[in-house]
């Protein structure tokens, strides 16, 4: 495992945590490198025996070295911000493994991921087509394009992270589909060459994807019909993991009912995966400030907040919550809200929850991997976390905490 007791201290693979968090302070995200290559390994072999390509997503964690280990790894990217493209050239990743996605593309952005090369743009409006048929004629090039298409089934998630529903403000309706393929294919600076849908994140179900891959499949045979192939179905990604009761399945057993849709169709598979690649390899490590009871709730207060973690505020989300050393201060057992400094009363990062713990306790909020560090902010000038890679004994800090002077450091007092 990589989060695991021994000897009465949880260590993120052969690293005691208390020993990271006193290298690298505190609050602290720590990755597990192993984890990680376990994780991207099972797509794989769900896969195997077909033409398919891993594209990882690299808004779930775009540090550089969890980016550089999947392009070693042979991962393809999906990004959604030329910022992602730079993050993914900085660590080393192919461009032509990279989708391009995303609602709001501007023009500098598909200009730059045009001159990159990048495999695919996902066009997700007509007036983006156009955009892009514009720019690439600029460019003398022929913009490789599909569509995401919304295949207006229902994910069974969180609403905000349900995303294709046809109330969504991402792709194209299904209903307008074949019309859009048809006037990309009579563009001569588009190259349409696939198809995608990505219906929600934290998936336990593989039915939904199913019911979405077989809508998918029947559209492209109509294309096919029109004389329009592609060389890519790309089913999106939003599997999820194990927070705290959910039991979503091996991904091979996950990835079943889609590849029997698909048969031995001639298509490449692309599936998109993010938080089920790096939701569980992640933790974030976070020490008690202040034990402070109450008459209606009791607090303990920890240096991470809202703005280091922000999915509990946003989602209501679960996150497990380990004490580093068990019974470590001599403390009993409580049932706390676990609670940061930020000035809101939306900043908890867990409630109502039984622990042993005391001030200067170290505690831990696993599957922190993925839309955690990503998703932080500055909110009440608080410098960002360290992030820690752990690669068996070894701990790397991959990113340094940020300084109170770095965050006003491109700010200016008018004379």
């Amino acid at each position: 495992m990589a989060f695991a007791y021994r000897d009465g201290a949880l260590c993120a693979e052969s690293v005691p945590l208390d020993e990271i968090a006193q290298r690298f302070g505190t609050p602290c995200y720590v990755y597990s490198r192993a984890e990680i290559e376990h994780n991207y390994r099972a797509f794989e072999q769900a896969l195997a025996g077909r033409e398919a390509m891993v594209a990882y997503s690299v808004k779930a964690n775009s540090n550089l070295a969890v980016l550089a280990l999947l392009a070693k790894l042979g991962s393809g990217f999906d990004i959604v911000s030329s910022g992602e493209l730079d993050r993914v050239h900085a660590a080393g990743g192919d461009a032509r493994k990279v989708l391009f996605s995303g609602v709001g593309k501007s023009a500098a952005e598909i200009r730059l991921a045009l001159e990159a090369g990048v495999r695919c743009l996902n066009l997700e409006s007509e007036a983006e087509m156009g955009r892009v048929d514009a720019i690439a004629g600029q460019l003398g090039l022929r913009a490789p394009v599909a569509f995401r298409v919304n295949p207006d089934v229902d994910p069974q998630t969180h609403p905000y992270i349900s995303t294709g529903l046809k109330q969504s403000k991402f792709g194209i309706a299904y209903a307008d589909a074949d019309r859009l393929y048809r006037e990309a294919a009579r563009r001569r600076n588009l190259e349409v060459i696939g198809i995608g849908c990505h219906i929600g994140s934290q998936l336990v179900d593989p039915a939904p994807l199913v019911a979405a891959t077989g809508r998918m499949v029947d559209l492209v045979e109509r294309l096919a019909k029109a004389g329009i192939g592609l060389a890519h179905i790309d089913v999106g990604g939003g599997i999820g993991i194990r927070y705290r009761d959910e039991a979503p399945p091996p991904i091979t057993d996950f990835l079943a009912g889609v590849l029997g849709v698909l048969g031995g169709r001639g298509e490449t598979l692309i599936v998109d995966p993010g938080r089920a690649i790096v939701g569980s390899a992640g933790i974030l490590l976070t020490r008690v400030e202040y034990v402070k009871p109450g008459e209606a709730k009791n607090y303990l207060i920890v240096d991470a907040a809202m703005n280091d973690l922000l999915r509990p505020a946003l989602y209501d989300a679960w996150h497990e919550v380990l004490p580093v050393r068990r019974a470590e201060s001599g403390v009993g057992a409580g049932v706390y809200d676990i609670v940061g400094p930020v000035c809101e009363s939306s900043d908890f990062l867990a409630c109502e929850r039984r622990l042993a713990a005391g001030s200067g306790d170290l505690v831990a909020l696993m599957c922190a991997g993925a839309y955690a560090m990503v998703m932080s902010s500055n909110y009440n000038s608080r410098p960002r976390a360290a992030e820690v890679l752990v690669d068996g004994r070894d701990a790397h800090l991959v990113r340094r905490r940020e300084t109170t002077e770095q965050l006003y450091a491109l700010e200016s007092i008018p004379k």
